[in-house]
């Protein structure tokens, strides 16, 4: 279950930033579906605001659909709900990694955090397009649902991260490049859930505390990508800040700052006869 839950909490941060091309009858056509393997290194914090980060080296899925309603491609996997030229309005997901507590030393003595998987709509609008297409700038409003992959916590709250997000799909010698930033927010049973410290928890240099809904800081992504005929290589650069959020003051937090990173290359093995309009 843990390599499981790694591997698509990789995938999906290792996927290309979530924006969306103008919609247009004239896109090119490239095959329904392409099938391929890669691996990914990446470094992720155990949290935002841990201490503690860890590497991982691990195999990951490279699945491509274009559907016209089910997609999965450089901007994630979705189900399209409503598609206009103007904005778009999907259901989005994405995942993390399970934390072993034993080694956090915030954490230590306390329970595991759970793999989780965020469900929920997505609010798209492009913003601003270049004329020949080589940028694009959109705005996206997700609000998911926070689900934990165990028995004992299966909806642990609700996250809520609006973003800007700039796309060059021809930035340099064929590379594509994405920028993200936005803020975050949170329920207040999502921040407990990371943050509280509960009376049977309490130690010297941990005391309890109770956690609040509300601001939970903010974050920025840049990405880049290249195809080169049936081999793919991106990678990824994460920064997030705990200033002013409704939990920073918890003795979980042990700096404002998280940093993640990561590289995957992916080969494809496999795809369809079938064709359909892509945007990528």
């Amino acid at each position: 279950m843990k390599h499981t839950a790694l591997a698509c909490a990789l995938a999906a941060a290792l996927s290309a930033l979530p924006v969306r091309a103008e919609s247009t009858p004239e896109g090119p056509r490239r095959p329904l579906w392409e099938l391929g393997a890669g691996v990914a290194a990446v470094q992720l914090p155990d949290y935002v605001g841990a201490d503690v980060s860890h590497r991982y080296l691990l195999p990951v899925p490279f699945i491509i659909y274009r559907g016209q309603w089910l997609r999965a491609d450089r901007e994630g996997a979705r189900a399209v709900l409503i598609d206009t030229p103007g904005w778009e309005l999907t259901l989005s997901a994405h995942a993390s990694a399970p934390v072993r507590s034993h080694d956090n030393p915030a954490r230590l003595g306390m329970a595991n955090l759970p793999a989780t998987v965020e469900l929920g709509p997505k609010l798209t609008t492009q913003l601003w397009a270049a004329a020949d297409r080589s940028a694009r700038l959109n705005a996206e409003l997700p609000l998911r649902a926070v689900i934990g992959l165990t028995r004992s916590t299966p909806m642990l709250g609700t996250v809520l991260t609006p973003t800007l997000n700039l796309d060059l799909p021809r930035w340099s010698s064929g590379w594509n490049l994405g920028l993200q930033i936005g803020p975050k927010w949170g329920s207040q049973r999502l921040h407990a859930h990371y943050y509280g410290v509960a009376a049977a928890d309490v130690t010297a240099d941990r005391p309890a505390y109770t956690a609040r809904n509300g601001y939970a800081g903010w974050q920025a992504l840049a990405a880049v990508s290249q195809r080169f005929d049936r081999t793919w290589i991106g990678a990824f650069v994460r920064v997030e800040r705990l200033d002013g959020a409704a939990f920073a003051d918890s003795p979980l937090v042990r700096q404002r700052q998280a940093v993640s990173a990561g590289v995957a290359v992916a080969w494809l093995l496999a795809s369809s006869s079938q064709e359909a309009r892509s945007d990528d």
